[in-house]
């Protein structure tokens, strides 16, 4: 392997909603620093924030029955029983949700926590609260999944923040979907929660950093002892 091989296997792949962003960066940093040379450095460092902001790296997921997968990469910031987003008609009373923080510098692309059908897909417009809130559950605005799995249905929900202005769903209802596999992303800065049935053996704690595709957040496969196997996604 060649030095120029080692660095491009180093480098993550950016996802392709980010080129246009990175493009208008990049372009405005030529336009502006023609006029004012400072701005070439400025300019530059934001764009090559833009172009880390939508990395895509490939994760290595877990698989085994009724592991939960993180969606999200970022902090676990909540785990607590709460009534699920009406939409989703998934329960009128509390269920475990398991909440993940991303910041500007997380990676934004989430991922599936369990292999399933994609049975309700739900967007709710909304305020843009601070996304650690306990309310900006309620409401922020927000698109969310419903997977039909062997273990029951389970709830997704991508939560826009104080900076994400737009949630982009990369799936439709109906769609067949594995643990770890890619069905959207948030710009910038945001939450998932995902809500799981009581009494789920949960794998983390609250302040924990999670990584989307690969921490496992929780087990509904009771029996199971855990020795997964992995696939790269």
């Amino acid at each position: 392997m060649t030095i120029l091989d080692s660095i491009r296997n180093s480098i993550p792949p950016v996802h392709r909603e980010g080129y246009p962003f990175i493009a208008i960066f990049l372009v405005a940093t030529l336009l502006v620093g023609w006029f004012w040379d400072p701005f070439y450095w400025v300019g530059g460092i934001l764009t090559v924030w833009c172009a880390l902001f939508f990395r895509d790296p490939l994760r290595i997921t877990p698989k085994a029955p009724g592991l939960v997968i993180s969606p999200a990469d970022g902090i676990v910031s909540s785990i607590q029983m709460a009534t699920p987003p009406p939409e989703l008609e998934l329960s009128d009373g509390p269920l475990l949700r398991i909440s993940v923080f991303m910041n500007v510098f997380n990676v934004h692309v989430n991922r599936a926590p369990i292999a399933g059908t994609i049975s309700r897909l739900a967007y709710r417009p909304g305020k843009f609260l601070n996304a650690e809130l306990d309310k900006a559950s309620d409401d922020n605005e927000r698109s969310s999944i419903v997977l039909e799995t062997d273990f029951g249905r389970i709830g997704v929900t991508q939560i826009a923040g104080l900076i994400a202005r737009r949630i982009v769903p990369f799936v439709k209802e109906n769609d067949v979907v594995d643990a770890g596999f890619r069905f959207g992303m948030i710009r910038f800065g945001s939450r998932v929660d995902v809500y799981l049935p009581e009494g789920t053996d949960v794998y983390v704690a609250e302040g924990q950093t999670a990584i989307a595709g690969e921490t496992i957040l929780a087990n509904l496969g009771q029996d199971m002892k855990p020795a997964p196997e992995h696939v790269e996604h």
